[in-house]
């Protein structure tokens, strides 16, 4: 065996030593002293095998492919060292970008708002299994809350591994969120944006404003879950962190004691005097008022109305310019709003299905002033001999022309020339929009919830509320319905019969 060769035999024993050494430390890190011997015999074995090529490495290193070989290697660690560093700072300072077109994984403004005036330490304790869909839901959202304040903290109990801390929270349920702040306790069991933000409003706040609905003249009822029913508008407004109740004035004088806002919806039959009397004391007192009524309905609200300067009707607003197409000439679609908190940046339509319009006279208030929230167009009309069975049709001094205003945000003010005030009442000229059957509808929600949170005086809440995943669809109003028809049916069919007839031609000449 030759000198070269045993120099070669050495250089690949080097190796392996120090190879061995390395496994041995991670396998059995307590036997340091034969990790030791390995790595020196290696270090050894590789240092006679460099003293026996030095000439050769010499004259390799000096040749032209070497050094571009070395630059090639010195540019890749270059890079490698700029990317390092680059996920160093980004890990450092957190950085998160949204290129969603919904920025669906981005906080809603409403819970950025909310964050932003957390004076108090949260605690989130998540109980879920680790890998599951809701754990993933629960983690992403709650990154996002902790990013954004550090008064959160967040902690994950596997309950079956930990049951003895399920049992002291009193968990009956998978998947349930606790949180903890100033002695109050709230469980979350769905981990969505809407039930984590209003969560932590519950648990930060001294209390809950408390809404009631009024009972006893044919009213939509929150516990009913038909279609007319206001069961759904019930959870959503559970979900923003409000105490929902209902009952009668007639069978509980005291329903409005500690009450914040007084909800009518869609009355059917009379108040009592001593019920609207009842009603007057709780709005002069700072009480606030939420009235949705229906046209060609009896409630003995005309005359309290008159005090305010608000009139409901005459007649049913028709608007052919603002309708769903194809479906009933009441149902519309509006789309004019005004510059208010309850309705400013406002995208989606407002579906409102048989209204009767809303007005105002400011001299018969003028301790009052009155807020357009939505309009029809102008070529809407109040149509006062409605039949069902056919289609409305505008008489001249007969029906009302418009624009009007559909629904109103009504202040009072401390004197006459102060140009705002306290709220004190939202009007709407109907209240199925509000359903289980309608308040699904793009706008109809945000609409609904923004009215409520300006009466109960809830600025965190008047805003488009926590985004989902839905998909908003168009609703063409009947001219884009007949631009729709006529490219559809007409247009694309004739573009490519010319098509084919120019194709047929061309190839008949050659």
């Amino acid at each position: 065996m030759t000198a070269a060769h045993l120099v070669s035999i050495l250089g690949i024993a080097g190796a392996s030593l120090g190879l061995g050494g390395i496994v041995v430390s991670h396998v059995t890190p307590d036997r340091t002293v034969t990790v030791m011997l390995l790595e020196g015999a290696g270090l050894l074995c590789l240092a006679v095998y460099f003293a026996g090529n030095w000439k050769r490495l010499k004259a390799f290193s000096d040749s032209r492919s070497t050094r571009l070989g070395v630059n090639n290697v010195l540019a890749i660690l270059l890079m490698a060292g700029i990317v390092v560093l680059v996920n160093f700072l980004t890990i450092q300072h957190d950085g998160r970008w949204d290129f969603s077109e919904t920025q669906h994984f981005s906080l809603a403004p409403q819970t950025l708002q909310v964050l932003g005036h957390i004076e108090q330490d949260v605690r989130i304790t998540v109980f879920s299994h680790e890998g599951t869909e809701s754990f993933l839901a629960y983690r992403d959202l709650l990154e996002s809350y902790t990013h954004v304040t550090s008064k959160i903290s967040v902690a994950y109990v596997d309950p079956e591994k930990e049951p003895a801390a399920a049992r002291e929270y009193g968990i009956s349920r998978m998947n349930t969120a606790v949180f903890e702040s100033g002695g109050r306790t709230i469980q979350v069991t769905a981990p969505t944006e809407a039930q984590l933000t209003s969560a932590i409003i519950r648990v930060t706040g001294e209390h809950s404003k408390r809404l009631v609905f009024l009972e006893g003249h044919g009213e939509r009822r929150i516990t009913d879950r038909e279609r007319k029913g206001f069961s759904t508008a019930r959870a959503k407004l559970e979900t923003q962190g409000y105490t929902v109740a209902r009952g009668s004035l007639q069978l509980n004088p005291g329903l409005l004691q500690h009450a914040d806002v007084l909800i009518l919806a869609g009355p059917r039959e009379s108040l009592a005097g001593d019920e609207l009397r009842r009603i007057t004391r709780f709005v002069t007192e700072g009480g606030r008022l939420l009235v949705l009524l229906d046209p060609r309905t009896t409630t003995g609200l005309d005359e309290w109305f008159a005090q305010w300067g608000i009139a409901l009707g005459p007649g049913i607003v028709v608007d052919p310019g603002d309708r769903i197409a194809g479906g009933s000439p009441t149902a519309l679609l509006v789309r004019r709003f005004t510059d208010h908190k309850i309705t400013r940046d406002f995208t989606a339509p407002l579906l409102l299905p048989v209204l009767q319009p809303v007005s105002f006279d400011p001299s018969s208030a003028p301790n009052v002033a009155f807020t357009s929230l939505a309009q029809s167009s102008e070529h809407s009309w109040a149509e006062t001999n409605f039949d069902q069975n056919a289609a409305p049709d505008y008489e001249e001094g007969r029906d009302t022309k418009g624009p009007f205003a559909l629904a109103g945000a009504v202040t009072r003010k401390a004197n006459p020339s102060d140009p705002t005030g306290a709220p004190s009442m939202v009007v709407i000229g109907n209240s199925a929009f509000a359903g289980n059957a309608y308040l699904m509808f793009p706008g109809n929600t945000d609409f609904f919830l923004n009215a409520v949170a300006w009466l109960a005086d809830e600025s965190t809440l008047i805003a488009a509320g926590p985004r989902a995943s839905s998909f908003a669809p168009f609703i063409p109003n009947p001219a884009q319905d007949h631009i729709l028809f006529a490219v559809q049916v007409f247009s694309v069919p004739f573009l490519l019969l010319v098509l084919g007839i120019t194709v047929w031609r061309r190839r008949r000449r050659l």
